[in-house]
């Protein structure tokens, strides 16, 4: 009985998004492109992410899950994309806004 308690203890918190990550641990897999502090302007199409309004990051994240958006860097993004979900999108993307 105390093992079906806790595996649905688990299995709740999953499903609440209580071991989802934070915005800063999602973040590392962008530093190399965008640098430390959401600084860098990056291949001459994308714009410093720290200078992007919450909405305009969560928009073109969600872009990049389907391969396209409006900076033209969907093909590159769209592997980094695809494995977040919306709460992790939303959570980064309020990482970047402590950023600025």
């Amino acid at each position: 009985m105390k093992k079906i308690l806790v595996l649905s203890g688990v299995v709740a918190a999953l499903a609440t998004g209580a071991f989802a990550a934070d915005g800063a641990t999602i973040y590392k897999k962008c530093v190399a492109c965008h640098g430390p502090k959401a600084e860098k302007v990056f291949n001459n199409k994308v714009p410093a992410l720290n200078t992007l309004a919450k909405d305009d990051v969560v928009a073109a994240i969600k872009g990049y899950k389907t391969g396209a958006n409006k900076y033209g860097m969907g093909a590159m993004m769209k592997p980094i994309a695809n494995p977040l979900s919306d709460d992790d999108i939303n959570t980064v993307a309020d990482y970047i806004q402590t950023l600025k």
